[in-house]
């Protein structure tokens, strides 16, 4: 998959604010089971688990099978072509930025 794609692919993932709030408290949790993650979520489990399969697939999540039930954890490097896209961006602001400081400084020492 290309760069683009990638990117793409976990913006989509992490735009819908619920599924953020999934992939957040997988996060903290280390690893969670879609029971738990239900519990208090005012989300149905069927809902939880479509969230999942869209943040597992942006590679945002990995599930590990034990019994009937299966646990999800987070894979933070998922959110690196995220970063490495955000990076180019802040290269980009940085020298903007300075320069619009250094001239504010030269109008209003």
């Amino acid at each position: 998959m290309m760069q683009t794609e990638t990117v793409t692919h976990v913006m989509r993932a992490l735009a819908d604010p619920t599924r953020r709030a999934v992939f957040e408290r997988v996060a903290r949790a280390g690893e969670i089971t879609v029971a738990d993650l239900t519990r208090g979520s005012g989300v149905t489990q069927g809902a939880i688990s479509q969230h999942l399969k869209s943040l597992k697939q942006a590679g945002l999540v990995a599930e590990r099978p034990e019994g009937r039930r299966v646990f999800y954890r987070a894979q933070p490097e998922g959110l690196m072509p995220l970063a490495d896209w955000m990076q180019h961006y802040a290269e980009f602001w940085s020298g903007r930025l300075d320069r619009l400081r250094a001239l504010l400084e030269e109008i209003e020492p």
